[in-house]
């Protein structure tokens, strides 16, 4: 599948033809355009366009009006075999947005076609985005395209984090067949600052050996860009440990971007781990302290 890595005008996702929400026999074909904006103190959502089965909930503003928060949701509830969907989010200057999913995405094994998930972000000059969504599931012979491209103009702020569980290792289910394949590139004005790709294969060495995710289920990623990020933060983010016995942590800093992992057998010690390291980076890189969407705890 070739990819675009340059970012879509926004202003093309409307005039394509509507797709209804009627399932074709190749899988879903859903796009959804979201933008922010800030107008005075209040960060809105300003625009919101949608074709197929991708939809936000109302604007919430859990932390006041500087932060919009937003919910993102499939309502299908499961991505299958030929599914695609194609998420475009863009802030306007000094806006600041949280966007969230209500659950766990499910990815299906897949007979034949691969499902596809198309995202692109596009912060302008001192925005703030935070991608925070729950967990992946990508069952047993699944096929699945994941590839993230978010563009950060000068002082813009982003925080993303990912959570694949490999597998449905409570029921006995191993991730013997079917393929992962993962691409994030962040940049910021045109140059980049992180370009990771990944193709995991069910069943392959790579998921077992100690080079690669050494036999774990769970493996996340959490990413912070600020210009703001230093030693001192690594350090403090550094002592926060995650509450699973024998998993596996470790932090990175290169200029501007933090970068933590996550190997182990919990999804939800992943997010608790990456949530800790969230509530100690965002008070100093955006001024407010973190506020934990209520939908987590539903």
């Amino acid at each position: 599948m070739a990819l675009d890595l340059h970012p879509p005008d926004l202003t093309l996702v409307s005039p394509q033809p509507p797709i209804l929400d009627q399932r074709q026999d190749a899988g879903w074909n859903a796009r959804i355009a979201l933008g922010f904006k800030k107008r005075e103190n209040t960060t809105i959502l300003s625009r919101r366009e949608h074709q197929g089965p991708l939809r936000v909930q109302k604007p919430l503003y859990p932390e006041g009006n500087g932060i919009c928060h937003t919910i993102l949701l499939h309502p299908p509830g499961g991505i299958v075999a030929g599914d695609q969907l194609h998420i475009a989010i863009e802030l306007e200057a000094l806006s600041h947005a949280l966007i969230t999913t209500p659950g766990a995405s499910k990815w299906y094994r897949s007979p034949g076609p691969r499902a596809v998930q198309q995202l692109t972000m596009h912060v302008r000059e001192g925005g703030v985005l935070e991608w925070l969504p729950q967990e992946s599931i990508v069952f047993d012979q699944a096929k699945v395209d994941i590839h993230n491209q978010i563009t950060l103009a000068a002082h813009a702020v982003y925080f993303g984090w990912e959570t694949f569980c490999l597998g449905r290792r409570a029921s006995g289910e191993r991730f013997t067949h079917g393929t992962l394949d993962l691409l994030t590139r962040i940049e910021r004005e045109s140059k980049p600052l992180w370009i990771e790709r990944a193709l995991l294969q069910g069943g392959s060495r790579l998921l077992t050996s100690p080079a690669g995710l050494d036999d774990y289920s769970v493996h996340a990623t959490f990413v912070a860009v600020s210009d703001k990020i230093d030693a001192e933060l690594l350090a403090r983010c550094r002592q926060i440990h995650p509450n699973e016995e024998n998993s596996l942590h470790g932090l990175s800093l290169l200029p501007g971007v933090l970068i933590a992992r996550y190997l182990g057998h919990s999804a939800q010690t992943a997010r608790h781990w990456m949530t800790r390291i969230w509530q100690t980076l965002r008070p100093p890189l955006t001024g407010y302290a973190a506020t934990i969407p209520r939908i987590w705890s539903t």
